[in-house]
């Protein structure tokens, strides 16, 4: 019996990249999965996969996924997910989308649309579900953030990532509600966790944003490691395993699991 046997699960934004490799290892785990993104089925989106290929995929594996198309950015879309899955245990707020444009030129309504998809939807889908695990007395909800939350260093500042500031916004937003939370649920026997990649991660995101010409080779990252991670903080003790803004090959190697190959 997998660990995470009888538990239902909710990765937004797991079309492809992390959202896939963590909606794929949760129901390798046991867990019921419902997948949401807004790329329904391949060739909707300028980048390769959906949430009907991981959805086949992890049927294929012989697991159990659900797919909900939404557009976390829409508060009926977001409404509409949850009414779609019902109650659920564990909670992954995975889905971004992400401008980088100087912050001194940024645009409205992309700086709009990103806090409306990486902070209220994440705040939105939390409030929603909380009812239920606190009735249950049971619950894992991770925010998968990213090192842009941390403080640039300087001066003199090397200014490589140029335009990440308001996506370094919005995950520090997505940490302190983390934390935050944490504290006021800790009582309730419900874990909530940041998680980040500790290396560079090739999503086509990360691609298609050329971010990878600014890391070495030996600064990438295999996507399973968060995947390992998110499995390890979703199915750990809430008394214990909660608060954390932590990053996956650290929490890995704190609980002593073996890096996936």
């Amino acid at each position: 019996m997998g660990k995470m046997e009888g538990l239902t699960a909710l990765v937004t934004g797991a079309s492809r990249g992390i959202g896939e490799e963590i909606a794929k290892r949760f129901a390798a785990d046991g867990a019921h999965v419902f997948v949401t993104a807004r790329t329904i089925e391949e060739g909707d989106h300028v980048f390769s996969g959906s949430i009907t290929t991981t959805v086949q995929a992890i049927r294929n594996a012989g697991g159990s996924a659900e797919a909900v198309a939404a557009d976390l950015g829409k508060a009926d879309d977001r409404a509409r997910i949850v009414a779609t899955t019902g109650p659920i245990d564990v909670l992954v707020n995975n889905a971004a989308i992400t401008y980088f444009e100087p912050g001194a030129t940024f645009r409205e309504s992309h700086y709009r649309l990103m806090f409306e998809v990486q902070v209220r939807a994440p705040f939105e889908l939390t409030q929603a579900y909380l009812p239920h695990m606190r009735e249950r007395h049971r619950g894992w909800i991770l925010n998968i953030s990213s090192a842009a939350a941390v403080h640039p260093e300087g001066p003199p500042y090397a200014g490589v990532l140029g335009g990440g500031t308001v996506y370094g916004m919005c995950k520090a937003a997505l940490e302190r509600f983390t934390t935050g939370l944490a504290s006021e649920v800790w009582g309730d026997g419900i874990a909530v966790n940041a998680l980040s990649p500790s290396g560079l991660v090739l999503t086509p995101g990360v691609l298609h944003h050329k971010l990878d010409q600014f890391v070495p080779r030996e600064g990438h990252e295999p996507v399973s490691y968060m995947a390992e991670a998110a499995s390890a903080l979703c199915t750990g003790d809430p008394s214990i395993m909660t608060g954390r803004v932590t990053y996956a090959r650290q929490v890995l190697e704190e609980l002593g699991i073996p890096l996936p190959e």
